[in-house]
């Protein structure tokens, strides 16, 4: 039942969060562990080359928190990402998939009242990214049957 929709892969290793970061936020290009430690070096962390080399051939599977600080800074993204058993692997990757359909066009804009500088919430960026799968599907978001009615800026029905 593939319809192009993303699957959430499995990351449950250091490793494969890695490999997954490195996907996403370098797509189709073959990321050195000297430019990824030059980018880290850059946004003020520090990563040697080797290590994260290392990482991504499975050898380092429980570095330090500092190691953990550096990859978030290096991907842009929150180090708790790359924790075991994190709480915040289901936000990255809702926010990447978030970006992937941004990118693609699937998502032309989107617009809020009351956001700070911090962004959309998790919770509130999952939802939307379930409004839109449900639209894509023919279904208007709320109850998911499609009752032909637009609605409203207000939230009910026209």
């Amino acid at each position: 039942m593939d319809n192009g929709e993303e699957r959430t892969p499995e990351l449950r290793t250091l490793r494969q969060k890695v490999e997954y970061m490195v996907e996403k936020t370098f797509p189709g290009e073959k990321i050195s562990g000297r430019v990824f430690a030059d980018l880290v070096k850059e946004r003020g962390g520090s990563l040697s080359h080797s290590y994260f080399s290392n990482i991504l051939a499975g050898k380092v599977t429980h570095p330090s928190e500092e190691i953990l600080k550096a990859l978030g800074l290096g991907f842009g993204v929150d180090w708790r990402f790359f924790k075991d058993e994190s709480e915040v692997v289901d936000d990255v990757v809702s926010g990447l998939q978030f970006l992937a359909k941004r990118r693609t066009g699937e998502i032309s804009g989107l617009a809020g009242r009351g956001i700070d500088d911090d962004g959309l919430d998790p919770e509130l960026l999952q939802f939307v990214l379930s409004l839109l799968e449900d639209n894509k599907d023919g279904k208007d978001g709320m109850d998911g049957r499609d009752n032909g009615r637009e609605a409203t800026p207000g939230g009910q029905p026209g």
